[in-house]
C-alpha cells in the first residue's frame, strides 16, 4: 500500500514525543532534552515531551507542527516543519515554564545556542525526522519532506533548511538525494564537550 501523510493530532503526542527524544539523541548518550530536563530516564523524558507537545504555548515542539506517515494503518514516520519567526526560542521557554522548567535550562544547553546559527525569518525549518525501524526510511522521509515543503510553499516560504550533526552521514545522504545542498559546516568545541559531536551541518533548498 502507498504511504499516506497526515497532520499530527493531539492523540499523536506520544508518537511526537518519541520522535523528539530519538532525534535529539541520534545515537548519543545525551541529547538536548536529557540536558533540558536533567534526566536520562526514557520514561520520564517521554512523559515530559508528551506534555510539552500539548502545552497551551505552541512552541516548535507542539504536535500541530508535525506530520505523520502512515502505511497499512500503521504510523511509520514523523517530521516537524515550523516557522522560526513564530516558534522562537522565547516561545519554547514559555512552553517549558508550563512544565516547571525555568530559564536556567539555557545555561545548561549554552553549547547548543553557540553552535546553531540564526535562521532567516523567511525560512521554513525541518526538524525531528524519525522513521520506524521496519519501514523504508528513504521512501517515508521523501513523502514527509515533500508534504512539508508543500505546506511551506502554501504559506509563502521560498527557502527551507534543516540542521544535522557532523557525522550523520546517512541522514545527510537522504537530504542530498532530495535536493538539499550544504550551506554551512560549523565545528564547535563546546558542542563537542557537551554532546560528543564535532558540530553541525546546515542543509538547505530553494523552493
Amino acid at each position: 500500500m502507498s504511504i499516506k501523510i497526515r497532520k499530527a493530532e493531539q492523540k499523536d503526542s506520544a508518537l511526537v514525543a518519541w520522535a523528539m527524544l530519538k532525534s535529539s539523541r541520534t545515537g548519543k548518550k545525551l541529547g538536548l532534552f536529557d540536558i533540558v530536563f536533567q534526566s536520562n530516564d526514557d520514561k520520564l523524558l517521554l512523559e515530559k515531551l508528551t506534555i510539552l507537545s500539548q502545552t497551551k504555548t505552541k512552541s516548535y515542539c507542539h504536535f500541530s507542527n508535525f506530520l505523520v506517515a502512515v502505511e497499512d494503518g500503521k504510523d511509520i514516520g514523523v517530521l516537524c516543519g515550523y516557522e522560526p519567526r513564530i516558534a522562537t526560542h522565547e516561545v519554547l521557554s514559555k512552553a517549558l515554564m508550563e512544565l516547571g522548567v525555568d530559564e536556567s535550562y539555557k545555561d545548561r544547553i549554552s553549547a547548543y545556542f553557540l553552535c546553531f546559527p540564526e535562521v532567516g525569518r523567511q525560512t521554513w525549518v525541518l526538524d525531528f525526522m524519525e522513521v520506524k525501524e521496519d519501514a523504508n526510511e528513504f521512501s517515508v522521509l521523501k513523502e514527509l519532506i515533500q508534504k512539508s515543503l508543500l505546506n511551506a510553499r502554501l504559506k509563502g516560504y521560498r527557502n527551507v533548511q534543516t540542521i544535522i550533526e557532523i557525522g550523520s552521514a546517512d541522514t545527510q545522504l537522504v537530504y542530498k538525494k532530495l535536493g538539499f545542498d550544504i550551506l554551512q559546516e560549523k565545528q564547535c568545541e563546546d558542542y563537542f564537550k557537551t554532546f560528543g559531536r564535532l558540530g553541525i551541518v546546515r542543509l538547505g533548498m530553494h523552493l
